[in-house]
């Protein structure tokens, strides 16, 4: 039997000695077909500098890096916080360096986000969409106690063809 050393796995703040590793790892077609279109590609040190200072100006801070115990960028991890009505509610989003895959990196660095989601930024409600086909994602989210809560038909229209997307779910209990 094999035993993987779980990684000491931590979220930060961005910071601007980020951006090259950043840049580096965010400049990939694998992991921007999993994205929104409003994250670029090709992806410049530029983006990188402009996605920095950008989310250094939220205020709670909601979007973190992703690192290992020595400091190393390993990817980003996000809370979008809504508002008015849906203001306990939040959307994760998350993406993970190739060469970090298969690591357990986003299970941890999920697991503690949606712990400082429910306990320091006192939501309720924390959702992921996830585009079909990107059974990792769906993986790590349900090993962190997330549940599915919908699939929206065609609702994604990403690399010129419409895909399903899955929204998990996690509610803050108590």
């Amino acid at each position: 039997q094999h035993y993987t050393q779980q990684m000491n796995i931590n979220l930060r703040a961005l910071k601007k000695e980020d951006r090259t590793a950043l840049a580096h790892l965010a400049n990939n077609k694998k992991i921007w077909d999993k994205l929104m279109d409003r994250i670029p590609f090709p992806y410049a040190v530029e983006d990188a500098d402009f996605f920095i200072d950008l989310k250094g100006k939220d205020d709670p801070l909601s979007t973190f890096a992703i690192v290992d115990e020595t400091d190393e960028f390993l990817g980003v991890i996000s809370l979008e916080l809504k508002n008015d009505i849906y203001r306990f509610n939040a959307e994760l989003g998350y993406w993970i360096g190739e060469p970090h895959w298969g690591k357990g990196i986003a299970t941890r660095a999920i697991a503690l986000i949606t712990k400082f989601g429910f306990d320091t930024l006192g939501l309720n409600r924390i959702y992921a969409c996830v585009f079909e086909g990107n059974d990792a994602s769906m993986h790590v989210l349900i090993k962190n106690g997330y549940e599915k809560e919908a699939v929206l038909k065609s609702s994604v229209h990403k690399n010129g063809i419409y895909l399903d997307e899955h929204v998990f779910v996690k509610f803050k209990k108590g």
